[in-house]
């Protein structure tokens, strides 16, 4: 592989998982205290899942950001990435809303965005590369669970 792939590869999987850690060291704080002190939803996962789980799908959007990105520069290949940077966006915005700011309703607002944002991404995606919409898929449905998820933790929390 090239010299130049290679820094395109460690570029596009340190772009989510970063933005996914440094995300994960502001909020963590919550978790054990405020978090716990929600009303929970019947259907709400273990703690121990989400770290595993996020990081499984950091390394897959790194991974379709990277197959998008080596591709040769093109009005669609420069839509895929600028979609997919917003979303990506969104989502490191949500945890910061959710459990910095502990603004449930706020969260909520931007995770469906980040949904809508998702679907944007795997239709440009599909376009510009098929495989990179498909290997999203798992990204597209955690996300679907966690709009559910939060919505739950509004409506059973709202003062």
């Amino acid at each position: 592989m090239k010299a130049n792939l290679i820094i395109k590869l460690i570029a596009s999987l340190l772009l989510p998982l970063g933005i996914g850690g440094i995300a994960g060291i502001f909020t963590t704080d919550a978790i054990p205290g405020w978090y716990a002190s929600l009303n929970q939803p019947s259907f709400n996962p273990p703690n121990w899942v989400f770290g595993p789980v996020w990081t499984t799908l950091y390394i897959i959007m790194g991974i379709s950001l990277f197959l998008i990105w080596k591709l040769p520069a093109s009005k669609e290949r420069n839509l895929a990435i600028l979609v997919f940077m917003v979303q990506l966006l969104l989502n490191f915005c949500w945890s910061f809303f959710f459990f910095y700011f502990k603004m449930i309703g706020l969260a909520l607002i931007d995770i469906v965005a980040l949904w809508i944002m998702i679907v944007l991404m795997l239709v440009q995606f599909y376009k510009t590369k098929p495989v990179t919409a498909y290997i999203n898929i798992p990204y597209l449905l955690w996300v679907t669970f966690a709009t559910i998820l939060n919505a739950a933790y509004f409506f059973l929390n709202r003062i």
